[in-house]
């Protein structure tokens, strides 16, 4: 189906896309030996001549996706491709909406890769790719909407979180640079991610490296399980006080956490042990009763092959009904396909039981140590005996031990599963160590293991606040209840905590119990991560909340917010920013000029339990969808991609002749004079195609000598035609609807008798039509608001036009020239109007293009900054800039950081380079950063550019695969105009070149 729409419905560059993705997915190179993923490399750099965007975004995903094995040659190609595709992404957005765009862009990629094999859905997820990357909100927003992503403020505000989620090193299955990736598509900015009593220090170096890429705030944790009756309670470790990421992995290797951590290994292997027991017990009793019930052979599940199911995880209940469950689907369709050929009401219901048979319903039926006793039950204590010696630790003897461990930490009891009384009773076992309530959890919440979370909130807060009384109350209310249950000794042990209870209301009302909230995700069915305060969002993603959770239970926790407003004095001001400054004096301008920043900050202690709470989950139920045993295919007959799939030569076909039609009848029923009423339509096209293409280019300086940008690389065809389309229907509203229609035939107001009347409701229904089709099209608002005002400013334009062609027309002996222009007014106003209109969007466009520069610009010139540093701090004698410039460079010296200073150099003298003669309005952009810039920095910045003059080096180096195996293009670049661009340069960062900031002059 998709080969016989393709050619219809999908562009060239969509295919080619399709065809690079899979390509890049039947291979089998390494992508760490590419050297396009070196992070010195900036995404508008000098790679865009040997690789696109998309070539690149896909390398990065399908190794992050891929690649799953443990080890440092893996886990170093996880972070070089995330940090690849998160510069890609970040830096491919080209409307205000950067970083949801990036976001969208992550998502569909990912989906591409994973649909391989489904040549219609990755076609469209291309044709979809596209699109977004023009960066129209519109259709940003659309896409956010179909992956269920909420928008995210671009200031990257939100407060989004999750304070319990898994990894593959334990009950998940995304790798740690997978689960970072995911957090940041979610829009998250905390995370805690917990390990079962012991963390690889690999994986924990990992998830922090991925997490200082995407800026995302990470804490690591150990998960203990501690006996508590006949059932486990869960408190959950997190380290604190440490200065840096280095400074965390240096505590790892600590002897003290290396022993605890030993022992949690002896727990680990415990646990497996008792595991593979149950896989046993299933293989030996009910593999042969199952296979006896359905009539078909069931093989035995081995337990290396479930190892391997499980990977570097650490294997649970959960692991062994998820590979059971992809053991048994084959002779699950097997016994489907019999029953499927007989017709009753037994074989048809038995048929649904099997469709609907999951990983949990395994989990509760075959795996249960209720429903078959001769299986361990994995969810209760063994004996003492039985049991390692971590396991036999109270939580008081546990607390002490982690307090041995590390003075500064935060100890999370988990309250899933346990009753107001249990976690009373813990909080006094444990003496006031620990810290924090799990209050909420997204897993147990939905499981229905938190229905005392309602009192368990108001002891929280009765110690918080203080309230002794009301603590004593709680107490004698759960000794009453002990006691008419006959829970004679745990109703002593209460009497006891009751005589007690100042001790505990004097710890928590100094050191208040604050709260968590997690979701315990590990990336399966169940909702997944993350969690937002409502109020932190954008006004659009509250109105999608709300309409994605109306049929969902409401997460019943009230987080107090508090709003901070921030201004503060640009350290570069334009031109409004230093006028603005100027008006301060004025009452109630005092922020004029100012840069605002607003942050949200949550109070966790002053959480609370209420109906409807600020709280909401980001990642959704996922559903199940049944096994598909029979193989029934979701989609009946044939479907269309739809109308945003066209080819774009059609689509663009569609829209010129949407625009085309309207004005061209409008024209014949308006207009007397036959030239225009036959060719008005194509002379009012002419106008509105030669403004657009002039805007466009002039917009990005694509006309000037100093660069090397193609002018037609900045026309963009899609917008040209519509513009067409919209300034043909503009005809058809203008001229016939409203002054035809409206004015002369409903209102009887004609131009003879009234133009002011008439030219006036025109210009105003004009502007609005203008400001309306372009906030649709995505266009910036200072472009939307200032064709709002276009007509106005289009009458003494109109004038001069008027005059010039009249005086024009008497110079060449024309001695009445009214003849001529009464006839073309229309024509006069508007080639006046587009003049306007190729100023406004035009200095709109340039804006645009300006903002991306200065976003390239800051990102490379703090690489130079900080490789400067580095390179200072390794030569403290010498000016090793100077050294670095001349051939040869470092020779050597400073061994292997030596050379990748070196190396970050040159890349990035080169970047700078390519920036200058190819990106849109990079010259006037470092003009301006420069400006701002003190003299010493200057300085600097243009001798780290000198190392362009070791030619002979830097053109082996290209050769050699700097830039892979096409380097043609960029060392004939390189070669061709080093010199110009180093001439340029040093001129500009002269000293005395630039004015300081803030002169008007």
């Amino acid at each position: 189906m998709a080969e016989r729409w393709s050619e219809i419905y999908f562009d060239k560059q969509d295919k080619d896309i399709l065809a690079l993705v899979n390509r890049i997915l039947e291979s089998h190179c390494g992508p760490s030996e590419d050297c396009l993923f070196d992070p010195n490399l900036h995404p508008h750099g000098i790679k865009e001549m040997v690789a696109t965007p998309v070539s690149r975004m896909a390398y990065a995903v399908i190794n992050l996706l891929r690649n799953l094995e443990a080890g440092g040659t893996q886990s170093r190609d996880r972070l070089l491709a995330l940090q690849t595709l998160y510069d890609e992404v970040l830096n491919s957005a080209h409307s205000t909406l950067r970083r949801n765009t990036a976001r969208v862009l992550m998502q569909i990629m990912k989906s591409m890769v994973r649909a391989h094999g489904q040549r219609l859905t990755q076609l469209k997820l291309a044709h979809d790719f596209r699109r977004v990357v023009q960066g129209t909100p519109r259709v940003v927003r659309r896409m956010l909407a179909r992956y269920h992503l909420p928008e995210m403020p671009e200031d990257w505000n939100q407060l989004a979180f999750d304070d319990h989620v898994y990894d593959a090193n334990t009950k998940g299955r995304k790798t740690p640079t997978h689960l970072i990736m995911d957090a940041w598509i979610k829009g998250l900015r905390t995370l805690t991610v917990a390990y079962e009593y012991w963390v690889d220090p690999e994986a924990a170096r990992e998830i922090l490296r991925a997490a200082e890429i995407t800026g995302i705030a990470v804490r690591i944790g150990l998960e203990f399980q501690v006996p508590f009756y006949d059932r486990f309670a869960s408190l959950f470790w997190v380290p604190r006080g440490f200065s840096s990421n280095e400074d965390f992995l240096e505590f790892l290797h600590s002897p003290k956490l290396a022993a605890m951590m030993k022992q949690g290994r002896d727990v680990l292997n415990w646990r497996r042990e008792r595991v593979l027991r149950v896989l046993a017990a299933w293989n030996e009793i009910q593999r042969p009763q199952l296979a006896e019930v359905w009539g078909v052979p069931v093989p035995e599940l081995t337990a290396e092959v479930f190892l391997r199911f499980v990977g570097r995880g650490q294997p649970s209940n959960l692991h062994l009904a998820e590979c059971l469950h992809k053991h048994v689907l084959p002779a699950a369709k097997a016994r489907a396909a019999k029953l499927a050929e007989v017709e009753d009401e037994a074989s048809r219901a038995e048929l649904e039981s099997l469709e609907n048979l999951g990983p949990d319903v395994i989990a509760d039926n075959w795996l249960s140590a209720d429903k078959h006793p001769e299986l361990p039950d994995l969810n209760r204590p063994a004996p003492p005996e039985e049991m390692p010696a971590l396991l036999r630790l109270s939580p008081y003897e546990l607390t002490r031990e982690l307090q041995d461990l590390n003075p500064g930490y935060r100890l999370v009891l988990g309250t899933a599963g346990l009753s107001v009384e249990d976690v009373a009773e813990l909080l006094w076992d444990c003496r006031g160590a620990v810290t924090h309530l799990e209050i909420f959890n997204m897993k147990g919440w939905m499981e229905g293991k938190m229905v005392e979370i309602g009192a368990i909130g108001e002891l929280q807060r009765a110690l918080n606040l203080g309230l002794g009384p009301r603590v004593k109350q709680i107490v004698r209310q759960m000794v009453r209840h002990m006691e008419q249950r006959g829970d004679d000794v745990r109703a002593a042990k209460f009497r006891d905590i009751l005589h007690n209870v100042p001790k505990l209301w004097e710890h928590y009302r100094h050191n208040p119990l604050k709260s968590r909230l997690g979701t315990s995700s590990a990336s399966r069915r169940s909702f997944g991560m993350g969690l937002v305060l409502k109020e932190t969002l954008p006004r659009r993603s509250l109105a999608e909340l709300r309409r994605k959770q109306r049929h969902t239970r409401p997460i019943p926790i009230c987080s107090p917010v508090e709003e901070r407003l921030t201004f503060r004095t640009p350290e570069n001001p334009s031109f409004w920013q230093r006028l603005g400054a100027r008006l301060r004096i004025l009452p109630g301008c005092r922020h004029l000029g100012m840069e605002r920043r607003r942050e949200w900050k949550a109070a966790s202690e002053d959480c609370r339990i209420c109906p409807n709470g600020n709280v909401a989950n980001l990642g959704g139920l996922n559903l199940v969808t049944g096994n598909n045993l029979l193989g029934k295919s979701g989609v009946c007959g044939e479907v269309r991609p739809g109308f945003p799939y066209l080819n774009s030569a059609v689509s663009n076909w569609l829209k010129v002749l949407l625009g085309f039609i309207p004005a061209f009848f409008s024209f014949l029923y308006t207009q007397d004079w036959w030239f225009l009423a036959w060719f008005g339509t194509f002379i009012w096209f002419g106008i509105t195609g030669v403004r657009n293409v002039v805007q466009m280019v002039l917009a990005a300086k694509g006309a000037t000598r100093d660069t090397l940008i193609h002018w037609k690389e900045q026309v963009s065809i899609s917008r040209l035609c519509d513009s067409l389309m919209y300034t043909g229907i503009s005809v058809l509203l203008l001229e016939v609807m409203v002054r035809v229609w409206l004015l002369q035939e409903g209102l009887g107001v004609t131009v003879d008798g009234n133009p002011t009347l008439v030219f006036t409701v025109l210009n105003i229904v004009n502007g609005f039509y203008i400001f309306a089709h372009n906030l649709y099209r995505g266009f910036p608002k200072e472009a939307a608001i200032g064709n709002l005002f276009r007509s106005a400013l289009a009458i003494p334009v109109s004038s001069f036009y008027d005059f010039a062609l009249f005086e024009g027309l008497l110079s060449v002996g024309v001695e009445n020239p009214e003849i001529y222009l009464v006839p073309s007014a229309a024509v006069v106003s508007k080639m006046a109007s587009d003049t306007v209109a190729a100023l406004i969007e035009g200095y709109a466009d340039s804006q645009v293009n300006l903002r991306m520069r200065r976003w390239d610009y800051k990102g490379k010139v703090n690489n130079v900054f900080a490789c400067y540093t580095r390179l200072e701090l390794l030569f403290p004698q010498e000016d090793a800039l100077i050294n670095l410039a001349r051939p040869g460079g470092l020779g050597g010296r400073g061994g292997a950081r030596g050379r990748e200073l070196e190396r970050a150099f040159i890349i990035n003298a080169l970047d700078l380079m390519y920036f200058w003669f190819y990106q849109p309005r990079a010259q006037d952009a470092f003009r301006q950063m420069v400006r701002g810039m003190p003299e010493a920095d200057r300085n600097v910045l243009a001798r780290a550019q000198l190392v362009l003059t070791r030619e002979r080096e830097i053109s082996q180096m290209l050769v050699d695969g700097l830039l892979g195996r096409n380097f043609s293009r960029p060392l004939a670049f390189f070669l061709d105009k080093r010199k110009q661009y180093l001439r340029r340069l040093t001129r500009l960062c002269r000293p005395g070149r630039m004015r300081e900031p803030g002169c008007f002059h």
